[in-house]
């Protein structure tokens, strides 16, 4: 029993898919039809642009998953591989690179709706108040307890419950400042300030997801082919009212993503992962979250020659 998993922004780097691009015409195509959708170079960007410019939240998504739906393609195209998950995962925008796997919507339509997701969620908040911080040693308890303490007024919450030992949290900037000054004394090991421009998964989003809630109806949404393992609650969705729910909610809402490893684990006996896209970011959070799983990441022809191996 697998799943497809893919990642969500982080994962990014300059170059990322280039030989994938060089390899596969699958692949190639993917990336044109990401600049075609978006009327610009965004392969430009990904291959040689500036690493500024790539991080920002409405480049980085569109081009995470154009690098992990060309990993697919190339995948499934060129080199044959039979790929029919138990089910599909993504962390954060990975979610909406499994709406793709899973049939939902079409590329063309994902990359614009995440291009937007991003503009929407910069918007949200004024550059420079909003932030984020990796909590690290202290379980989900302690840190909602953390959260409390520094900010009473929900200013600061869990944004991303990772894995054991690892959460994210989200909010103003200053309170966000405190929570890191404060860390130890509530028992973690080190807070980190993350290298973003805004408050995600936080209340904080929610015109974000009333934006992207109005982009929804603009369309077409298909039942899944594979159950969609969801951010918001850790449980399968499959029709399209309640994938764009969960959607909706997901933008404001932490991402339980330790939570949704142990699901696919422990209730659909899930035994192998495999991560397709940039970087090995899930790898390491899922053998955080469950020892013995086997999981490979595949993003460059040699890993997903790998990954197809496996498979057969």
């Amino acid at each position: 029993m697998y799943a497809l998993v893919f990642p969500g922004q982080g994962a990014q780097s300059v170059g990322m898919g280039r030989e994938l691009y060089d390899a596969f015409p699958s692949a190639k195509a993917v990336f044109e039809e990401a600049d075609d959708a978006l009327s610009e170079h965004l392969t430009q960007l990904i291959f040689e642009g500036d690493e500024a410019e790539l991080t920002l939240t409405k480049n980085s998504q569109p081009a995470i998953m154009t690098v992990s739906i060309a990993a697919l393609r190339a995948l499934t195209d060129e080199l044959g591989a039979d790929v029919s998950p138990s089910c599909t995962a993504g962390h954060s925008l990975g979610e909406y690179t499994a709406l793709v796997a899973s049939g939902v919507i079409s590329f063309w339509d994902a990359v614009r709706l995440v291009r937007n997701r991003g503009i929407f969620m910069q918007e949200a908040v004024p550059e420079g108040m909003g932030a984020m911080a990796a909590v690290l040693g202290l379980d989900a308890e302690g840190v909602k307890k953390m959260c409390e303490g520094v900010a009473p007024d929900g200013e600061v919450s869990p944004a991303n419950f990772n894995s054991p030992g690892q959460v994210v949290i989200s909010g103003l900037s200053e309170y966000i400042d405190k929570a890191i000054a404060n860390a130890k004394t509530y028992g973690a090991k080190r807070a980190v300030k993350l290298n973003v421009s805004a408050p995600f998964h936080s209340k904080f989003m929610k015109p974000a997801a009333e934006k992207l809630r109005a982009e929804f109806e603009k369309i077409s949404w298909n039942p899944a082919k594979y159950d969609i393992i969801a951010n918001v609650n850790a449980n399968p969705v499959n029709n399209p009212d309640e994938i764009r729910e969960s959607l909706y909610r997901q933008t404001f809402s932490p991402v339980l993503w330790e939570n949704s490893v142990a699901y696919m684990a422990d209730t659909l006996k899930i035994d192998t992962f495999y991560e397709l896209g940039p970087g090995e970011v899930l790898a390491g959070l899922i053998k955080r979250c469950r020892k013995g799983m086997n999981i490979k990441s595949g993003g460059t022809p040699q890993t997903l020659e790998a990954v197809r191996e496996c498979l057969h």
